[in-house]
């Protein structure tokens, strides 16, 4: 069942990366037929050119028309949010570092054998429609409206997919965590029980390159000088960070959101701790660049020391999943089946859940043992919710297939010390998680080759 966890999880980084997609328009026909080169043949010479080459990454292109085209979907999708918009040619930097930092990542995770198969993002684009409460052509007639191809939206679709399970091969996998690094935290966090607050942040960030000379490092600093005398003159955080930053969380305005301090970086969080709402940190250096954090606001949260009571709930189930032998509609109609004999108390579940169950639980009747809220998908964990001890769901679906649901019992328990141990090696990881992905794909952006051409050779 963790594995359907981790599904919910790409979901909301799917539909988070969705407003950009949608925003993106169609590429002129004419731009798909053009030359490898992105010029028009020297017989046309005195024609206007259609396009040309803004950038090369590695083996592959850049194009102005794709720049442009992401120019103005950021620029609507800020003005939109009421965010500042920096000076058009800050924005035009912005969006190609992004855009260059994405196209190095697909060609790692293409060398990798990163695949997506068109199965897969049916089901995944299925369930962001879902998630709007919309069927997937309702989806797509308001997309081809606002101008948007729905081939365009698939392909973005696939390419998160295809960066999230790169990023889980290249760092998550990665992360180790000792029991003394929980021995720690735990320890402050008893410590800093009485005085727990969560921050609201925003930050700027020059970036440092991979292995850069003092040279370099100096006039990055200097770089962060410069912006930090424009934070004290007035200027506007949020209009300052869309132009300089080099976090992904520029064109945002900086905005990181609500963190707890054990989230953060010793380095951010000690810095942090001496400042009010509105108030920034002095330029800070980590192994990835120059930082400014600002306070956007904080506020005090409930002393969470002493662990709170949980309900668990005793499951089992009898999962089918779709395969090439097993359409969607024949796992639903043998499931209804089945829920009808044990309806008519014509067999056992266990018996089922043996026969038929394509998950691990099989050979145990189905049983998933004790879970704890969170320990299955959204989709499964809600339906069980609602299940008194002894009933029998109805046929439901998840991103692993469908489902038969039979609460067996429920408890209140105190999260035991391997509970609390647990969920402190999880704010751990992500604190760690964090720093590991900036800094793989500031790695990953250093060793790409990159040559920006000029806009008239």
């Amino acid at each position: 069942m963790h594995q359907l966890k981790i599904a919910a999880a790409l979901l909301c980084a799917l539909t988070a990366g969705q407003v950009a997609a949608q925003a993106t328009p169609a590429k002129p026909a004419a731009a798909a037929a053009k030359p490898s080169s992105g010029f028009l043949p020297p017989a046309s010479a005195s024609a206007n050119v259609i396009d040309s080459i803004a950038v090369v990454v590695n083996d592959e292109v850049i194009t102005r028309n794709e720049i442009s085209a992401r120019v103005r979907a950021v620029e609507g999708a800020m003005k939109s949010q009421n965010a500042p918009v920096p000076e058009a040619a800050d924005l035009q930097r912005q969006v190609i570092e992004r855009m260059i930092v994405e196209r190095a990542q697909m060609q790692l995770a293409k060398e990798m054998g990163v695949r997506v198969d068109d199965t897969m993002l049916d089901r995944a684009i299925g369930r962001i429609a879902e998630q709007q409460k919309l069927s997937v052509q309702e989806m797509r007639n308001q997309m081809e409206k606002s101008g948007t191809t729905f081939a365009a939206f698939r392909e973005e679709i696939r390419s998160e997919i295809m960066m999230q399970r790169l990023r889980e091969h290249e760092v998550d996998n990665k992360i180790q965590i000792s029991d003394a690094e929980v021995d720690t935290y735990l320890a402050a966090e008893k410590a800093a029980a009485a005085d727990k607050v969560e921050m609201n942040l925003a930050q700027i960030m020059v970036r440092i390159p991979e292995n850069a000379s003092p040279e370099q490092i100096a006039a990055r600093r200097a770089r962060a000088d410069d912006v930090m005398r424009q934070l004290r003159t007035g200027g506007d955080f949020a209009k300052i960070a869309a132009t300089y930053s080099d976090s992904s969380d520029a064109l945002k305005g900086g905005e990181i959101g609500w963190r707890a301090a054990d989230r953060l970086p010793p380095l951010f969080s000690d810095a942090l701790g001496k400042l009010k709402p509105g108030q920034v940190t002095p330029v800070l250096k980590s192994t990835t660049g120059f930082h400014i954090l600002k306070m956007v606001d904080k506020r005090n949260l409930a002393d969470a020391s002493a662990p709170a009571a949980v309900q668990q709930t005793r499951a089992r189930h009898i999962l089918l999943k779709v395969s090439p032998t097993m359409t969607a509609a024949d796992a639903k109609r043998k499931l209804t089946e089945l829920k009808e004999r044990l309806d008519n108390k014509a067999a056992k579940f266990e018996e089922l859940a043996r026969l038929f169950s394509n998950d691990g639980s099989a050979s145990k009747g189905g049983d998933l043992g004790w879970l704890y809220p969170g320990d299955t998908v959204p989709e499964f964990e809600t339906v069980m919710a609602t299940l008194k001890p002894g009933e029998l769901s109805d046929v439901i679906e998840t991103p692993y297939g469908f489902h038969l649901i039979e609460v067996m019992e429920r408890k209140s328990d105190d999260q035991n010390k391997e509970r609390v141990r647990m969920a402190a090696r999880q704010v751990i990881r992500d604190r760690k998680l964090e720093e590991a992905t900036e800094d793989w794909a500031r790695q990953v952006r250093d060793r790409a080759y990159v040559e920006f051409r000029d806009e008239n050779k």
